[in-house]
């Protein structure tokens, strides 16, 4: 019995994890990186072990930060809390936070924002063109790779 409803439990889980993979909503980046950790669950466990992490170079790297439960495997929960995680402690926010007390003002805030505006604006005019900020994107995007 005890078997048969670790079994169930194992394929509920995968189960769970296939459908949240499946909802990507219309953000092809969290698509793309769905697809991605799909195929590197080569055992279709709907788990990540560390060998299979090695394909995902950015989770490889914070792989025992992520598995919280220690039991060398990232399950989806795991991964979407890490993220929500490095988010908050990222470049973007540590930039933000000027006196580097661990939380930005809303000061702070509005001048990052200020700053951000004043690097997007390469001909300085005050406004933002669409080609402005496309160029922005693609150096944002080249920076932080």
């Amino acid at each position: 019995m005890k078997k048969t409803v670790a079994a169930l439990t194992i394929l509920a889980l995968g189960a769970a994890a296939t459908v949240a993979v499946a909802d990507t909503g219309d953000n092809p980046r969290r698509a793309a990186m769905l697809e991605r950790l799909k195929a590197a669950d080569t055992n279709a466990d709907g788990l990540i072990s560390r060998a299979e992490a090695a394909a995902l170079p950015r989770i490889a790297e914070r792989f025992d930060e992520l598995d919280t439960n220690k039991d060398g495997q990232l399950s989806f929960e795991e991964l979407r809390a890490g993220r929500g995680k490095h988010r908050g402690q990222g470049e973007h926010f540590k930039r933000a936070d000027a006196d580097k007390d661990g939380k930005v003002s809303k000061a702070e805030a509005l001048a990052a924002a200020a700053a951000a505006f004043d690097r997007a604006d390469t001909n300085k005019d005050g406004f933002i063109t669409p080609e402005e900020m496309k160029a922005a994107h693609k150096a944002h995007r080249g920076h932080a790779n």
